[in-house]
């Protein structure tokens, strides 16, 4: 049975007994040990269900690539799903409940997949659920959904809370083991800023499992002392990211039983440098019962011995390919259990381990491999036979555990993420990173290394002096010295010890019955013959393969399963392993938490209200707010006894009646300034933008380059390389976005620059047949017709502040909207209102704006838009430039699907009864289409009361729209009644524009 040990445990402090609950049971466990470590110390040798078949697992590992030990940790609102029992800290209070299964661990039904496995290969549901059809819905379905998923999502909200945190620095160093802590040494004392990551709580990694301890002790010491070298433990590395960006993920309360300030930290770090020293991860082997709970990675087994003195059984079977596996057999006789054999499929066996492994006693089966484990829901047993056969059973060999070991992968995850290129290292059956492929920086260099066992240096020496040589380059590639500091002394150098024999299945020629109990992803239950059979069926690319088996997709992204499945996928296929080549790394390495992700952003900080400058004036006045975009702005002024309805009337009139207020501060400004500005313009808009004139403005659209219409607004330039882009409220972030992408992917050659000044300027519509008035009383002079036309901008002084006056209108009245400074924003208005006295004015609200932009067929994006709508069908034709080369998104309207006559078209519509089409109502035709559904003709995309013409006025798509005038079409309601409306122009008011004058 698996027990804790009187003695050992560097890790644990065990005068500090800790009390925990394992699926409602209490255990006791000690300081400093993980909840695998703890539940094998109790004996609690089944920590899970696999996905699929539903077999009882157990812990195989020790750190962060654990497949197995999923737990939900916590209640209510600190509950939190799948978590890893290797890298969880016991504390006081912890509540861990095991995952996927029902009606409990023991006893699962689930189970029953696990005989009917013959029947659920790889792929069986892309030939299973296609028939009979009808057993989709009401069958499949709804089994499918049931099995879904691993651990139950979280139901109540989540009580902690999180950050972000931005870091610059030289070097970032991420793995604290000892060649992380000898390449941060090297790099500090060179003169270079570091910081080192280490995701587990403790430095050094395994070698402080070793006689490494001094060593490590001692670079600790130095870096600690070091006032340019900053430290954090669990701390991961997330991911590498272009031009030295890096996600690091702190764990800052996970270990404590009394938890304040944040959870996590997400670590936004620029590094000029990136070292990765994120050691290696031990591979299983693959053999049949390789699931059986008790059945471990060696490394893992020695780590639950030397660090938690935990025993996992008294009987441990060693099986290896290689002499590191040794250690682990050596340091279980040292604690005065029994290794009945050690497995070594070599025939030649080890070097100086071997050897002292026989010298303690060991038994060493040389050529042999292990036919199969014995046992369900624990160990008992392990069959032996020869590597070279097809598993004739030789011996049987009683025992508790099987330590395994199957060579090493470099962690090369990071290094993956931005583009390093891999290698594959023959003489250690391991893929490595290649150094003369490395991700490269903005300036074509590489900005990632790799250090010790991440680099593919597994022994101890060699590891220290290769990381040693990483940081004195790092440091050296931003300009510093480097240190050439001494290495750490007395380390373990690999000498003596035998080459490993790359073993991908055990045996060699196993027969089909043990290739089928054979596991390579425990999560997801992928054997060896689903790697086959993929292959077989014509999965060829490893992505494929992976996809079609889920062969690295769990939790764990194959961080144990991935280089054995290549390998088996690369023997069936009877080509080179490096020609397979290996699936896609992304990050994060580990899953991060959602929390992190989103840092303070949640409940009332979600996002930030971005306010105008005239906000608190509004809130002061009645101002009844809608949310837009970021912004909120006032829907409508309510006064008292007003509905939104009778308010919205009531500024419709007083501004086509006399003089209203808009504050338009939130449109999108943006700035676009070069010597190529003109041509950048003119890429940016369907229309002609190069040939305005300064000081004058001219109405654009911008599509995307599918040719969809993405924003409009009107662009007024400023003068010979300057223009201001007046956009969308909601659209100002993500145009700006927009031009930045394309100047910095495909004209990063042009001298073009963008600014989002949205907020550095308050813009305030002045609008009715009074506002000419009010702006002359204010300061402004020769602001008519013939000095100050339409579509032009000029500066004034009004009221003692300087402003730009823009001659635009979207309401169809005469309209000026005056920019100031944002900080001369309020005391503007607050002079309009003043000054307006004598003409009744008031504030009107969006839903005004719209109103009366609707009445002059104005269009709105988001209304008449939805991301399917080009110009053309807006009947936006005089927009496009029949004069340009080129504009985005004009390729994409020339494609047939664009071009097509039977696009829906704008159009005007008017209930026969004067009433209000609903909102999103569809125009109905005859006939239903294939699914049965009745056949539509179009959609009203704005639909308002209309004040000024007292009746309900919409615009809306229709087919063949424009070719249909006074034609009666019905609309469908909400109560499956439908509403007669006449198709007329888009236009409903004062077409010939004698308003705006």
């Amino acid at each position: 049975m698996s027990t804790r040990l009187t003695t050992g445990g560097t890790l644990i402090d065990r005068s500090k007994p800790v009390t925990f609950t394992f699926n409602g049971q209490s255990l006791k466990g000690y300081q400093g040990d993980t909840l695998a470590s703890a539940l094998l110390a109790n004996d609690r040798m089944m920590m899970g269900r696999s996905f699929k078949y539903h077999r009882p697992r157990g812990v195989v590992s020790s750190g962060t690539e654990e497949p197995n030990a999923l737990f939900g940790i916590g209640q209510d609102g600190r509950f939190e799903p799948n978590q890893r029992a290797t890298m969880q800290e016991l504390w006081t209070g912890l509540e861990a409940a095991t995952q996927n299964h029902w009606p409990s661990l023991e006893f699962d039904i689930g189970e029953v997949n696990a005989h009917l496995s013959r029947f659920l290969p790889a792929g069986f549901y892309y030939k299973t659920f296609m028939w009979p059809r009808s057993f989709w819905k009401n069958v499949f379905e709804p089994v499918i959904r049931q099995s879904a998923g691993l651990g139950r999502a979280p139901k109540s909200a989540d009580d902690d809370r999180y950050e972000h945190l931005y870091h610059f620095t030289d070097v970032l160093v991420i793995g604290g083991g000892l060649a992380g802590l000898v390449a941060a040494q090297e790099a500090a004392q060179g003169g270079a800023r570091v910081l080192v990551l280490e995701q587990e709580a403790h430095w050094g990694g395994r070698a402080t499992d070793s006689d490494a301890q001094a060593q490590v002790d001692a670079l600790l010491a130095t870096l600690k002392g070091m006032e340019n070298v900053t430290l954090r433990s669990r701390c991961m590395g997330a991911g590498v990211y272009d031009q030295g960006y890096v996600l690091g993920y702190e764990r800052l309360t996970d270990h404590l039983a009394q938890k304040s300030g944040p959870r996590h930290r997400l670590w936004r770090i620029r590094a000029a440098q990136v070292i990765c020293a994120t050691g290696a991860i031990e591979r299983p082997l693959s053999f049949a019962g390789n699931d059986v709970p008790g059945v471990m990675l060696a490394s893992a087994l020695r780590d639950y011995l030397t660090r938690y003195g935990v025993s996992v059984g008294d009987r441990t079977v060693v099986v290896t390919n290689n002499d590191d596996a040794y250690l682990t057999a050596l340091a279980l006789v040292r604690a005065g259990l029994s290794v009945p054999a050690i497995v070594d499929a070599r025939d030649g066996g080890a070097g100086v381990l071997g050897a002292q492994a026989e010298a303690a006693g060991i038994r060493v089966l040389k050529g042999h491999a292990i036919a199969k484990v014995k046992g369900r829901k624990r160990v008992s047993g392990v069959a032996i036979c020869r590597q070279a056969g097809e598993g004739a059973v030789v011996e049987e060999i009683a025992c508790e555990a099987v330590a395994m070991s199957g060579g090493w992968s470099p962690v090369v995850h990071l290094w993956s993420h931005c583009g390093g290129k891999l290698t594959w290292d023959d003489a250690q059956a391991m893929f490595r990173p290649d150094p003369a492929r490395p991700p490269l920086g903005a300036g074509g260099e590489g900005f990632v290394t790799c250090a010790g066992a991440a680099f593919g240096v597994l022994d101890a020496a060699s590891g220290a002096a290769q990381a040693a040589e990483a940081g004195r380059a790092a440091a050296q590639a931003i300009g510093k010295p480097g240190s050439g500091a001494a290495l750490p002394e007395g380390l373990a150098d690999g000498s003596g010890a035998n080459p490993i024999e790359p073993v991908w299945l055990m045996p060699g020629s196993a027969s089909r019955k043990l290739r089928a109990k054979a596991f390579l992803d425990y999560q997801n239950d992928v054997k060896v013959t689903d790697i086959q059979l993929a292959a077989q069926e014509g999965f060829e690319s490893v992505e494929h393969a992976k996809r079609y088996t889920t062969l690295g997709m769990a939790t764990d992204q194959g961080k144990l399963s991935n280089i054995n499945g290549l390998a088996i996928l690369s023997g069936a296929l009877d080509t080179p392993i490096p020609q397979v080549g290996t699936t896609t790394f992304r990050p994060p390495y580990t899953p991060i938490s959602m929390g992190s992700i989103a840092g303070e952003a949640r409940g009332d900080t979600f996002q930030p209200l971005r306010r105008s400058p005239i906000h608190a004036w509004h809130e002061a006045n009645g101002a009844d707010f809608e949310p837009v975009g970021h912004w909120r702005r006032p829907y409508t002024y309510l006064r008292a006894g007003e509905t939104r309805d009778t308010a919205v009337t009531r500024e419709i009139n007083q501004t086509r009646g006399s003089l209203g207020l808009l504050d338009a501060s939130t449109l999108g400004k943006i700035i676009v300034k070069g010597p190529d500005a003109g041509r950048f313009m003119d890429m940016m808009y369907t229309n002609m933008m190069s040939t305005l004139k300064p000081g004058k403005c001219r109405y654009g659209l911008m599509c995307s380059e599918n040719g969809f219409l993405m924003d409009d607004g009107v662009v007024a330039k400023w003068d010979e390389d300057t223009y201001l882009c007046h956009t969308t409220t909601g659209g100002a972030d993500r145009i700006h976005a927009h031009m930045e992408e394309w100047l910095q992917t495909e004209w990063w050659d042009w001298n073009v620059w963008v600014v989002n000044a949205t907020e550095a300027h308050a813009q305030i519509a002045v609008v009715g047949p009074n506002a000419r008035k009010v702006l002359e009383k204010l300061g402004a002079q020769n602001i008519g017709n013939e000095d100050f036309p339409f579509m032009t901008f000029q500066d004034h002084r009004l009221a003692g502040i300087d402003a730009r006056i823009y001659r635009i209108s979207f309401s169809g009245e005469l309209s000026y909207e005056v920019a100031v400074p944002a900080g001369q924003g309020m005391a503007l208005w607050t002079a309009l209102m003043e000054a307006g006295g004598e003409f009744n004015v008031m504030p009107y609200g969006t839903e005004a704006l719209h109103v009366m932009r609707a009445e002059k067929g104005f269009i709105m994006i988001g209304d008449e838009t939805d991301g399917t709508v080009i110009p053309q069908d807006l009947g936006l034709h005089w927009a496009i430039s029949k004069k340009k080369d080129d504009f985005i998104g004009k390729r994409a309207q020339q494609r047939s699907d664009m071009a097509r006559n039977d696009r829906w078209k704008l159009v005007g519509l008017e209930t026969l009864d004067r009433s209000v089409l609903p909102e999103g109502s569809y125009a109905v035709a005859d006939g239903v289409n294939a699914n049965g559904q009745r056949n539509v003709q179009g959609r009203v995309t704005s639909t308002y009361n209309s004040p000024t013409l007292k009746r309900g006025i919409a615009m809306g798509l229709v087919l063949h729209g424009p070719d249909r005038m006074g034609e009666i079409i019905r609309f469908n309601t909400v109560e499956g009644a439908t509403v007669s409306a006449k198709i007329v122009d888009p236009v409903f008011y004062d077409k010939e524009g004698t308003r705006n004058v």
